[in-house]
This record gives structure tokens, sequence and C-alpha cells, in this order.
């Protein structure tokens, strides 16, 4: 709102303030005193909002900390004394990674070099030593830079008179191609993975005498691309059918789209992304170019079977993230809407506490519903019993801020409130439907590969680059979620790939190892 315009002179404001002194207002002065109560009361929330603008751009640029109650609640005591005295009882090793951890470590068995098995034992002299149930383990990790090479020399033999040459054979097992199934899965892991531009990867590799040109390594996924197609459009398709879907989208940038003279088409690039649950799995997709989020899941539902219902749909509360033509069960993310209490907490520390304390009973709720492994239904009807309660105090102090004027509806406060009222039903569909998720941050989780990408590559130069991306990081994320290794995914999908392309449905993430065990034998 915008307040009335205020026009007075240095010397008509001292006259003004000089009449407040001697209490004898004039009648027209009551009328500039309140002009002057609404300009300072709209300026006042608007430093508000910029101060959480502020913030939330602070947090953009250098990360947060952390967005847990007691982290936003409590404020940091400073250290004293010796700042390594915080760390004094704890256990030695505490945060190390041990021998479990390196699963995809070479084990190499270590035979005791001068006893046996039921040898006498030559301390006592008196019993017999038996293997010991767990060995000692010792730990080497070898410097190697992420793709390394051999260079075989054949011998070759000349005959002296006839001229004619006799080279030796290579080796056995070494291929017949220059970069193995591993090669392209290094570069895919690391490129799409994990934001490692082509660029970065040519310099490191050349650096430690190993020459791989930016163009090859293009040239090695595009190859690579084809195989893991069939996988990639299997993993589409069981996506569909997913009884929750969560969406969003990101910002990115395709050099082909932004050069070219269209003004009747979108220039705006977008790379949304989805977790789709299906059953025990969780499937992650990216879909990059002109379309917004809704509009990619609206293609992905064409594909889904008719008779199972609709999805779930979990997403925050903007209306590009809607699939048109297409019923969703529609939830929002009650981490957006708490999220913008954690914004405004420093000008408004006693309501937010309030209203995140009370978020925070309902998560523990949901977290213990998981840890309890329980069903669907058995979920609901512990939040139905704990957390409805609680949201339905939640929504009766929201509403008495209004009714009883505790609070400014221009107000950073009163915008956090009206968000939460006016997306209430979809905010609290985990009280009314099985499954329903609280919040849609494993979407945004999923978005930090299209961003991390971003950051490092900047832009796709074409749309066939872009879906290219889209294709490994699926199918990266996809293993991430399922717990698998993408880097031996991704290269089993190379090295059996005319299996894949047959069957496509046992090459999952998931399910690979077993197929893959069935071919070798």
């Amino acid at each position: 709102m915008t307040p009335p315009p205020i026009e007075l002179s240095a010397k008509e404001l001292d006259a003004l303030i000089e009449r407040i002194k001697t209490r004898r207002l004039l009648d027209t002065d009551y009328k500039t005193l309140e002009a002057m109560g609404e300009t300072i009361n709209v300026l006042s929330h608007s430093v508000d909002e910029k101060a959480a603008s502020i913030k939330r751009l602070l947090k953009m640029i250098f990360g947060s900390t952390s967005e847990k109650t007691a982290a936003v609640t409590q404020k940091r005591k400073p250290s004293i004394g010796n700042p390594r005295s915080k760390a004094k009882g704890k256990k030695k090793g505490h945060g190390r990674n041990g021998a479990a951890s390196y699963t995809g470590a070479e084990k190499i068995t270590v035979p005791h070099g001068e006893l046996k098995h039921k040898d006498p034992c030559p301390g006592c002299l008196k019993g017999k030593v038996y293997v010991y149930k767990k060995p000692q383990t010792l730990i080497r990790v070898t410097g190697t830079s992420p793709l390394s090479a051999s260079v075989y020399e054949l011998e070759k033999l000349r005959c002296n008179l006839c001229g004619e040459i006799f080279t030796a054979k290579a080796p056995d097992g070494i291929g017949t191609q220059k970069y193995d199934a591993g090669a392209g899965a290094m570069i895919a892991l690391l490129k799409y993975g994990n934001g490692f531009p082509f660029n970065r990867l040519e310099n490191l590799q050349a650096s430690v005498g190993i020459p791989l040109p930016a163009a090859t390594q293009w040239d090695i996924v595009r190859d690579l691309y084809w195989y893991a197609y069939p996988a990639f459009c299997e993993l589409v398709k069981q996506g569909a059918g997913g009884q929750v879907i969560h969406n969003d989208d990101t910002n990115m940038k395709i050099l082909s789209i932004i050069n070219e003279d269209r003004p009747s088409k979108r220039k705006g690039v977008f790379t949304s992304g989805m977790v789709s649950v299906v059953d025990d799995h969780k499937i992650g997709l990216f879909f990059t170019g002109r379309q917004h989020a809704g509009e990619n899941l609206a293609n992905l539902l064409t594909m889904r079977e008719t008779g199972i219902g609709p999805p779930i749909q979990m997403c925050d509360a903007l209306s590009r993230n809607l699939p048109k033509n297409f019923k969703t069960l529609l939830a929002n993310c009650l981490s957006h809407g708490r999220r913008r209490f954690v914004d405004i907490y420093d000008n408004f520390p006693d309501e937010c506490t309030h209203v995140l304390k009370v978020l925070g009973k309902v998560y523990k709720n949901d977290a213990d519903a998981r840890e309890q492994n329980l069903t669907g239904d058995q979920r609901l009807a512990l939040h139905q019993s704990k957390s409805g309660p609680l949201m339905e105090d939640l929504k009766t102090w929201f509403d008495v801020q209004f009714e009883e004027k505790k609070v400014e509806p221009n107000s950073g406060l009163g915008h956090a409130i009206k968000y939460m009222l006016n997306h209430w039903n979809e905010l609290t569909l985990f009280l009314r439907q099985p499954g329903a998720p609280l919040d849609n941050n494993i979407c945004e989780r999923a978005l930090k590969k299209a961003i991390l990408n971003r950051k490092n590559a900047l832009f796709y130069k074409t749309e066939r680059g872009a879906r290219v991306g889209d294709l490994y990081m699926s199918l990266i994320h996809t293993c991430e979620l399922c717990n698998a290794n993408p880097f031996d995914y991704l290269a089993a999908l190379r090295e059996n790939s005319s299996e894949v392309k047959c069957r496509p449905d046992r090459w999952m993430p998931w399910n690979y190892k077993q197929a893959a065990s069935e071919v070798k034998s």
C-alpha cells in the first residue's frame, strides 16, 4: 500500500514539532501526522522485507549453516579459552572412514607368512592357532588421475630378404577400443554427476601426462549415450507410474536457443527435476528446454497407464509446476512455508519461535513414522492423531493474529502467515492422504545436480547437449537414490548393450547386478 504524499518544508516541519511540544495542534496537523505514521509503517515493513531478501541472497552465495529450529532460535555463544577444548571427550578417530567404508576398494587377503590354521602356538607352546574371525585391516590410498592409460609396445620383426613384417599379438583382455566402458562412465560421472567441466578435466589429465581433449570427452559420452538410451526410456516409463511425483525447476542456459531469432518462441530455458516414488524405488528424472516443470510433468503423465488413478504431486506453490489437463492430488511443500518464518526470525523472534516449534513437532512425528517403518495407512493414522491437533492449533493461531490485529498484514510476518493460510489445504494433504509427503526437499536436492553443472559449465551449447546431460543426470541420480554405484552401472550398460536394448527393464539401477551376473554365467 502506497502512503499518501507529505509535502512539508523544513520550516513547516519545525513549526509542526513546536506545536506538538506545546500541544497546540491545528486541525490539518492530525491528517499530516496520520500520513507520517502510515509512511513509517510502510517503510518499516519494506526494510524488514529487504532484510529477509538480503538474508536469502547471502544463503545462496555463502550457503546456510542450518535451518533446524534449534539453530535458528538459539544464538551461538562465543567460544571462551582454548578453541580446541570443544573437541575434548570425543572418541579418537571420530568421523574418519574405516575399512568398511571403502566399498569400491580392491580387497587383498594377506596370509600369515609363518603360521597356518591349527599350527602349534609359538607363544604358549601348548595350544593351536585358529583363524581369527576379524582380520587386521590396513588401508593404503594411492594417487592417480581419474583416467589412467597403458601404452602397449608390440614388437615388430622384419625379414631382411623379403621385407615382410611380423608384429606381436596384443595381450588378451585389452579389448579393441582405445577408450573402454569405464572411461566413458568416469567422464560422464565427473561431468554430469559432479559438475566437472570437460575443459577442467582436460587440464587435469594433461598435467599428469595423459592427454584427454574436451572434444574427445564429448565424443566418448555421446557414444555411451546411445547405449544407455534404452535404460533411460525405461526409467521415464516407470517414473510415469509413480504413486508420488515431486517436481520443481531451475533456470538453465542453452546457447542455441538464446541466440536464435524467433520472437514467437519462449526464450527462457529451464531444467525440470522430478523424483518419482514407484513402490520401493525412487526414480530421478531431468528435462531441459523451454518447458516449465508443470509442462514436463504433463508430458510424463501422458505415458501413465490408465486405471491406476492420479498421483500425489508434491511441489511448491507456483502455478507453473502444475500439469494442465491432468489431475493430480496436489500437495505443497511445508518446508517452503516454514522457511518464510526462518527468514524473518530476527524481526519477529517470539512469533517465529512458536511456529517453528510446532512444525518441528510435526516433522518429529514424520521421522518417527520412518524409523518405525510404518505403512502409508499407519503413517496417516499417526499424523492424524498427533500432527492433526498441532496443525489445527497453528491455523487457529494464524487466524487470531489477523482477527485481533496482532500483526500488520503487509509486514514480513503477515506475508508469511498469509502464504500458509492461502495454501493450507495443499500444505496439509499429509493429514488426509496416505503417502503424501511433508515437503519437496528430495526434489530440491536433486536439482542441485543441475545447479552444480550450471555453476561450473555455465551452459549447454545445443539442445542435443542438454538431452545428453538430462540422460546422465537421471541415471546417476537414480543410482544414488537406490544406493547403486553409478560408475559401475554406466559401465555395465555399455558392456551389455545388446541385452540392455532387448530387456531394458532388467537393467535398472536396482536390479542390473542380477542381470549382469546371469550374462557372465
